[in-house]
């Protein structure tokens, strides 16, 4: 079994020759304050020594000066700057307690910053913060937690400031099988939920021991525990329980993106990045960079570097230890996690939830008749038009558009293009049409005119079905007289319209991965990778590689790529996703992206496209129509759960704020 774990690698090591006399720092570089303070001096000063020297220059500026090193930064530093620079000068206990203090002080608790700290750190850092809160505040951190949470979220901080897991390394073979059995007759097999039995076993068992029960325990539930957790629990108690999880994992990934999250959308969670920034740069701030490259889409170090701003951003800067794209090589440890990942898509059953289900007591008729209402006389009640529409399943829409004309005798689809208007009408229209009409619609839309959304034309045909994508192709030369390959094929070029061809045929193979196969399938994706390293391009060697490449995403079915996806990573020690990314350029590279993740996780490849569409200045409403209307009936409410899970955010906060249409919260579900 590959360990979860990541190695230690650090960025401030403190190393000899950097800090050869500690007096030369306070004698010649600290008191820069009488004509000013030389900010520079200061953060190069800082951020060049380890928290154990810096503590030592502490002691060293009180015994030669007789004031105090941290009151003297306090005052002459201001705003951000000032907080990450006094954080750094703490030991880091002494930070770790200041930081729970200051989440449960005052009217208001934060309790991500309780899970946060309490999740991830071991047994005795736990010793050592609660030594440190004690001398600090001269209370105990246990009754001051307790005082400020309740119910089993309470119960578990208690356990985790214990202490108290075992050790790193230790398994208890013969009770692996046995506790994982015990989490899946506490959670999935019954009705309701034994809490307890999550508490004692995720709060004390080891690290190692963990990992294999959590192995064991989604052969038994065919799901991994963080879905079980997600559906069982909720609540503060959730979110803590899965932070436990994921640090059980893997610390620094769980770090990637507490990261992640601290930086993207509008403004910084300016807190939680000086939090991570300065306890994890002498632990494992690169294996967090490697995580974080892994995981999306840009380094930490230039998300950093767009997201802050002045000596704040580069004081962050300095802890992050360089820019990681420029680093090219993956930490052999990274790419193991990144196998871990693909064995645990590979194995995991997803079952897919919608938002839109048929309604009970459907009478076309009637529906027929009150749209007909709706739409009559001065003005639209298009309240009346939303919730009939967006309330029916699409085969029940169908029956409402034969009883408009068997009724009526009037063309419900020409009545509503009439009465509706801008998006509400387009969002409208698509319910109304079959999903094969929608999708050929869709393409339509991707290649007319002067220019094309090559994103749409990816994000279709990389996550239809082959039946899907037989009908879509039968309905678009209905639609418009001409087939869909011919379309893309006068509208695309090069290799980018090589992939769309290949996929539009609506061929890809079905069935489980074949492992034989996908060893050879591997080999061949590391030789073209290889072959594209060396920019070899004119070579013909290169561009046959490249084709076979191709045709493997084209091609394999979805479980088999999973098992190539892996393989690779055992052939090559990288990871096949940023392999694509460094490698590839322009469409072809989208589109073998846009393949991968949605093998690794579609649900996740349809939130992340949902954010893009909404964030920024502006909205994509072509694409937020296309994904909400498309994925109603199938598996809104799994991207639903991604793009929180990611956002830290609601879909349907993203929505309301983004759009003025109310069905699109009705499809969302809420």
């Amino acid at each position: 079994t590959i360990s979860w774990l990541i190695s230690i690698r650090l960025v401030t090591t403190g190393a000899g020759p950097i800090m050869s006399n500690i007096a030369d720092d306070v004698t010649d570089d600290l008191p820069l304050f009488s004509t000013g303070s030389d900010k520079e001096a200061i953060l190069d000063l800082v951020t060049g020594r380890s928290n154990a020297q810096r503590q030592e220059i502490v002691q060293a500026y009180k015994s030669s000066y007789g004031k105090n090193l941290i009151d003297d930064l306090k005052y002459e530093l201001t705003g951000k700057f000032e907080r990450l620079i006094v954080s750094l000068m703490r030991p880091q206990a002494y930070h770790d307690a200041k930081e729970i203090h200051d989440a449960i002080k005052g009217a208001g608790t934060d309790e991500k910053c309780l899970i946060e700290v309490l999740a991830s750190r071991n047994n005795q850092q736990i010793h050592n913060l609660v030594e440190a809160y004690k001398d600090a505040y001269g209370s105990d951190i246990e009754e001051d937690v307790t005082g400020d949470t309740s119910g089993h979220f309470k119960k578990m901080l208690v356990v985790l400031l214990q202490g108290t897991r075992d050790e790193p390394g230790v398994v208890h073979a013969d009770l692996v099988e046995e506790d994982a059995q015990a989490l899946f007759a506490a959670g999935e097999e019954q009705w309701g939920t034994e809490e307890s039995i999550f508490i004692m076993l995720l709060g004390n068992r080891g690290v190692n021991h963990l990992q294999m029960v959590f192995d064991k325990y989604q052969e038994i539930a065919e799901k991994p525990i963080e879905d079980s957790i997600k559906s069982e629990l909720s609540g503060d108690f959730e979110r803590l329980m899965l932070a436990v999880v994921q640090c059980i994992r893997s610390v620094p990934m769980y770090f990637a993106k507490r990261l992640y999250k601290s930086m993207k959308g509008l403004g910084t969670q300016d807190n939680t990045l000086i939090r991570i920034m300065i306890c994890r740069s002498e632990i494992d701030m690169l294996d967090i960079r490697e995580c974080f490259r892994m995981s999306y889409e840009k380094s930490l170090y230039n998300m950093i570097k767009e997201d802050t701003s002045g000596d704040y951003k580069r004081t962050l800067l300095a802890l992050c230890g360089g820019d990681d794209d420029l680093a090219g090589e993956f930490f052999p440890e990274a790419a193991q996690l990144a196998y871990k990942m693909w064995e645990t898509s590979a194995t995991t059953k997803v079952q897919l939830r919608p938002t839109i289900r048929p309604a009970s007591d459907f009478d076309p008729a009637d529906d027929a008749q009150n749209l007909r209402k709706a739409m009559k006389g001065f003005g639209t009640d298009e309240d009346v038009i939303i919730n009939i529409v967006a309330n029916r399943s699409n085969e029940q829409r169908q029956e409402i558009r034969q009883a408009f004309k068997s009724i009526l005798g009037r063309d419900l689809m020409k009545d509503l293009k009439s009465e509706l208007s801008k998006n509400l009408e387009r969002l409208i229209i698509g319910l109304m049409l079959t999903p094969a009409e929608f999708d050929a619609k869709m393409m339509r839309k991707a290649m007319e005119g002067a220019g094309t959304d090559e994103h749409a034309l990816i994000e279709i045909l990389v996550t239809r079905s082959n039946g899907e994508i037989q009908a879509m192709n039968a309905a678009y030369r209905a639609g418009y007289k001409k087939s869909m390959e011919d379309a893309i094929q006068s509208d695309t070029s090069g290799r980018f319209s090589q992939i769309l061809t290949s996929l539009v045929q609506g061929a890809r193979e079905q069935g489980p991965a074949d492992c034989d196969r996908a060893l050879v399938d591997a080999q061949v994706s590391t030789s073209c990778n290889m072959t594209l390293e060396l920019a070899d391009a004119c070579n013909e060697d290169s561009d046959d590689m490249e084709i076979k490449f191709m045709s493997i995403l084209c091609t394999r079915s979805f479980p088999h790529l999973r098992r190539v996806f892996q393989e690779f990573v055992r052939c090559s020690n990288k990871d096949i996703e940023q392999i694509i990314k460094k490698e590839m350029s322009g469409d072809v590279k989208q589109a073998m992206y846009g393949i991968v993740r949605s093998v690794k996780n579609q649900s996740n490849y349809f939130a992340e496209r949902l954010y893009k569409a909404m964030k920024g200045m502006g909205t994509d409403d072509r694409a937020l129509i296309r994904i909400m209307v498309s994925r109603s009936e199938v598996d809104l409410f799994n991207i639903r759960k991604e793009f929180k899970e990611t956002h830290d955010c609601s879909l349907h906060e993203f929505i309301q704020v983004e759009t003025m249409v109310v069905s699109f919260h009705i499809l969302h579900g809420d």
